[in-house]
């Protein structure tokens, strides 16, 4: 028994798979995110200073003070995620570009420190010490730059994950409904309005239009109105044919 082909508009109207529900991409690009935010809030940097020339010990420097940038861009990717749960199709072109930014700015802040940790402890170590540059100082970056840097690429991973998801996501019901309402009126497709209404009409005043009920009605009232007239005239004792 040979099976029927598949028919194509069948094939649209199947759910999308759990990895192109809208759903699953908004939780996704949240979680990466917020990793990359949370990483911000942990220590990125351990700086030993000479302990001969400064009693100090040793700084603890955390992301967010590190590379700046990355918390705010991280934010910016959160931002994008919530769009997505309510964007179009238009838009959610808009938020793939600025995911592909923020995905950018994350991994390059998060490089720059994992790859030169001294130059990114400079500014921490001249506000303990007070003074910048100081020789001895032995700068060493964690692993949490450098997942900083993963969280960054797979946000430029999820702009193109939203465009080829977005494809097999329905149209909003809450905004389709306003958009059938107006094709229908631009069609024409709506009721007809009822005909206004011609009034009142005199007796023996024939309207001008023949049809309707209207005019039936202003004929049937001249008819007997002309009635009437010949009977007064035949009891005055006139003709009225004369």
């Amino acid at each position: 028994m040979s099976r029927r082909p598949a028919d194509p508009r069948e094939r649209q109207s199947q759910p999308p798979g759990r990895l192109l529900r809208r759903g699953s991409v908004v939780l996704g690009i949240v979680v990466l995110a917020l990793v990359a935010f949370g990483s911000t809030t942990q220590t990125w940097l351990v700086v030993r200073l000479p302990q001969e020339a400064v009693q100090t010990p040793d700084l603890m420097i955390a992301g967010s003070d590190a590379a700046t940038p990355v918390t705010a861009f991280a934010l910016v990717a959160l931002a994008a995620a919530i769009a997505v749960s309510i964007a179009g199709r238009v838009a959610r072109w808009i938020i793939a570009v600025i995911l592909v930014l923020s995905g950018l700015g994350v991994m390059l802040s998060s490089a720059g420190v994992a790859l030169d940790p001294a130059a990114a402890a400079e500014p921490a170590i001249g506000a303990a010490v007070g003074v910048s540059g100081l020789p001895g100082a032995e700068s060493e970056a964690t692993v949490l730059p450098w997942l900083a840097v993963a969280a960054g690429l797979l946000l430029v991973l999820a702009a193109v994950w939203v465009i080829l998801a977005g494809r097999r996501w329905g149209i909003n019901r809450r905004y389709d409904a306003g958009r059938t309402g107006a094709g229908t009126e631009a069609h024409g497709t709506l009721p007809a309005a009822p005909r206004p209404s011609t009034g009142d009409i005199a007796p023996g005043v024939v309207p001008d239009e023949d049809t309707g009920p209207t005019a039936r009605a202003g004929r049937r009232s001249t008819a007997h109105a002309d009635e009437i007239d010949s009977w007064d005239e035949l009891s005055r004792g006139n003709d009225p044919t004369g």
